[in-house]
């Protein structure tokens, strides 16, 4: 089993097209294959195939840091061998994203998770809203201190390169839940992958 993540722009009649900007950052997350990379699909929305919860949780924390999306997770079989494009994909994952993207207008979070296993779905659905909620009252300070722990730099490092005291950069953490919000992250992974079936197929 593979997963499908269907993203579909919010306002789009009353906003410019985001595609481009929103192409350009999910094609820059690191990826395993199996997978295909996301594309335009129709009109503003944008599609991929992913094989790993890491991957997975890359992608929606991007669609999550820039905001304004619907967003639409399937988990499940898709036909082999996987076409050259997303556009042209087939398969029950194709189908539950699609469902789970028409759900998440209504969603609190705006995100949506639908498999063959519904009790899985839903719990993983859970986990990944909350998860999703941390990460959307992070501010910009927030998200800049979070870039840089996950890239590896102490606190004392992270605020050597700020020019500002550690207790401000721990601060900034605690307020952005950067702990939190990676245990989160791992999980809503974990889960995913167990949904998928252990190696991705």
């Amino acid at each position: 089993m593979l997963v499908v993540v269907t993203a579909d722009q919010r306002h789009s009649r009353r906003g410019p097209d985001r595609v481009p900007a929103i192409l350009d950052a999910l094609r820059a997350v690191p990826t395993s294959p199996p997978h295909r990379g996301f594309e335009r699909t129709a009109g503003d929305e944008v599609q991929g195939v992913l094989g790993h919860g890491d991957d997975v949780v890359a992608v929606l924390e991007q669609l999550l840091r820039h905001g304004g999306w619907r967003v639409g997770v399937g988990v499940g079989e898709v036909e082999h061998p996987l076409p050259r494009s997303t556009r042209a994909g087939r398969g029950a994952a194709f189908l539950h994203a699609r469902d789970a993207v028409e759900a998440a207008r209504s969603q609190p979070g705006r995100l949506a998770v639908r498999a063959d296993d519904d009790v899985a779905a839903g719990r993983l659905e859970t986990v990944v809203l909350l998860w999703a909620d941390l990460l959307t009252r992070r501010t910009a300070a927030g998200w800049e201190v979070a870039d840089l722990l996950a890239g590896g730099l102490t606190q004392p490092e992270v605020a050597n390169r700020l020019g500002v005291t550690q207790s401000a950069v721990s601060q900034r953490a605690a307020t952005a839940a950067v702990s939190l919000s990676v245990r989160g992250g791992t999980l809503a992974a974990e889960m995913i992958d167990e949904l998928v079936g252990g190696e991705p197929a």
